[in-house]
């Protein structure tokens, strides 16, 4: 992979938008998940080469880090600049392309996206309808609703931003 530089994975909302077009004019698949994705580890890697399993792109959204502040995972939290975050997920084999929102969630970009495939974490529910219940799932009743799927991917026993947070305390 000489010459290879992740930043040519990382784009703007507007250009993630006609990337994503690009792929499903040539019948491919578009998955899309979104997080902090603030300090990655492997739970985080093993869940984003599932995802990358059951579609042709992987479009991973990162919150912006004023997004990270509205979501009170801490006062110190983003640790990690989203630009950063960003440069790490791109470097990934199984991330296709990276893009930011600066919104508490990504249901502007999944509108505009049009995933087949929308995943998220085992700590949600894909059954779950409930816009007020914390397992809903944001964007899935609008991904559903033209035939896209809505998939669950199981956490990997011990590994999250928050208890690797703890731990170091």
């Amino acid at each position: 992979m000489k010459g290879f530089s992740p930043v040519t994975k990382i784009y703007s909302p507007e250009q993630i938008v006609l990337y994503a077009n690009s792929y499903r004019i040539k019948g491919w698949t578009v998955g899309f998940t979104n997080g902090c994705f603030d300090i990655l580890h492997k739970g985080h890697v093993s869940y984003l080469h599932e995802a990358r399993s059951r579609c042709s792109m992987l479009i991973v959204a990162v919150n912006s880090d004023a997004s990270v502040k509205t979501l009170n995972k801490g006062r110190n939290r983003p640790i990690n600049n989203q630009d950063d975050r960003a440069f790490v997920l791109a470097a990934l084999s199984a991330v296709t392309a990276v893009t930011f929102f600066d919104e508490s969630t990504p249901l502007s970009l999944i509108q505009q996206i049009k995933p087949d495939f929308l995943f998220k974490g085992g700590d949600y529910d894909a059954l779950v309808t409930d816009k007020n219940n914390p397992k809903y799932i944001v964007g899935s009743d609008f991904v559903k609703s033209y035939g896209g799927l809505v998939v669950t991917i199981p956490f990997v026993e011990g590994y999250s931003t928050t208890a690797i947070l703890e731990k170091n305390i």
